[in-house]
């Protein structure tokens, strides 16, 4: 069992005055009902997926709520749409009430809360495993905040990092995670010793099929799911590229516009990222254009049947997914771009802060050099607030100090 980043956020957000109603949501099989199970032990577990027992629920009062259940989960609430308007009542009716809402089917479950409930709940998501919480050994293990994390809370800086990773007495396990992570991604259900690597293709195959047949159906009323499908592996074959919606709709027998929508169905549902082009600086020409990364590497290789070795477009993608991540459980305010100009400077993740930007160049080889911080050269010129730093991330062992503020760091290092 891996400990969860988020757990102590929803405990310490859930005894606040604000968080009397927490709605977890996420991507099917990211860990909801065990981290909520162990999170809050003193909760009662009510699973709606019961035909009988809704009917008992919807009978009761939000007095009787309040008296029988004052402290709640509601598992699969979207099972049971009318029960939201139950905890309203009582979230208005009652103080010392506490519920969590949380549902394997996100996409109906935030339709209908924000429907209901604006102003009274707060949202939680919960993402795939990051590395940090590999590294744990159980829910006593606390995660302990990566060099990325601690990097964009202000508390180093690159200067502090170790000449090598090999240098970290526990290197051998930072490598160990990472290697899974670009292997398998970051379910839960399928980290263990006792699944062989077949069960884990198996079980990330189901996944996707799962996805198609539930999520995808509970968004559009598909009378034929084989456009849908046939752009979702075209999605993954070019995960970590700029996305063309023209070149998407043609190659999947669709319009653009079908196109766009497909890609907002797979970015709702928690399956890929897209990351808006930075372009707030008016006078410089550049592209306009998103670029897509799925945000959990496993499943990328499901949809499109792949064992095996990464390209540099994924490796791309599976450490900007973990950037993403890690920024996200910590709720830092944060916004991500990626920038490409027309005369070919190219950068693949550009990091907002309140103060200024973190630029991030993503590199698979194994021996960084100046030719592959090119692109961060001169950067600054163009943003509109101070650049903090610039990082080449790599699989390359060593701390370099490439250029002036640009330093070449391991992947495995940054993000553990």
């Amino acid at each position: 069992m891996k400990n969860r980043t988020l757990k102590k956020l929803l405990t310490l957000k859930h005894s606040s005055r604000m968080g009397r109603i927490l709605v977890v949501t996420g991507a099917r099989q990211t860990g909801k009902t065990t981290l909520l199970k162990n999170a809050f032990k003193d909760h009662t577990w009510i699973l709606l997926d019961d035909p009988v027992m809704r009917k008992q629920y919807t009978s009761l009062t939000a007095s009787q709520w309040k008296e029988t259940f004052p402290s709640a989960i509601l598992d699969e609430i979207q099972k049971l749409p009318q029960l939201i308007e139950t905890v309203k009542a009582i979230y208005d009716t009652f103080e010392n009430t506490r519920y969590i809402l949380s549902g394997s089917s996100q996409l109906l479950l935030m339709e209908q809360v924000k429907e209901s409930l604006a102003g009274r709940c707060q949202i939680m998501e919960l993402y795939p495993l990051t590395l940090p919480e590999m590294l744990t050994s159980g829910w006593d293990d606390e995660p302990l905040p990566s060099f990325f994390q601690k990097l964009i809370a202000g508390e180093t800086t690159s200067s502090k990092l170790a000449p090598s990773v090999l240098l970290l007495p526990d290197h051998a396990a930072r490598f160990q995670v990472f290697d899974y992570y670009l292997k398998f991604g970051g379910y839960p259900a399928i980290i263990g010793e006792d699944l062989s690597d077949e069960d884990r293709y198996n079980w990330l195959k189901g996944y996707v099929r799962t996805y198609l047949e539930r999520d995808i159906r509970d968004l559009a009323d598909f009378r034929n799911l084989e456009p849908f499908v046939l752009t979702q592996h075209m999605t993954a074959l070019h995960t970590g590229q700029t996305t063309n919606y023209s070149s998407l709709a043609r190659e999947a027998g669709i319009t653009s516009a079908t196109a766009k929508h497909f890609l907002t169905y797979l970015e709702i549902s928690y399956q890929i990222i897209l990351l808006q082009p930075w372009f707030r600086n008016q006078h410089k020409r550049l592209v306009k254009s998103p670029k897509l990364h799925y945000l959990d590497i496993g499943v990328q290789h499901a949809i499109i049947q792949k064992q095996g070795g990464l390209s540099g477009n994924e490796f791309e993608s599976a450490v900007v997914a973990e950037i993403y991540k890690q920024a996200k459980y910590f709720q830092f305010p944060v916004s991500f771009y990626h920038l490409q100009t027309l005369d070919g400077k190219e950068v693949d993740l550009l990091i907002e802060t309140e103060k200024g930007y973190y630029a991030i160049e993503v590199k698979m080889t194994i021996n960084a050099g100046n030719s592959d911080a090119r692109h961060l050269n001169g950067l600054a010129d163009l943003l509109d607030k101070p650049l903090l730093g610039s990082f080449v991330l790599s699989n390359d062992p060593k701390v370099k100090m490439l250029r002036q503020n640009i330093t070449a760091v391991p992947a495995v290092m940054f993000l553990t």
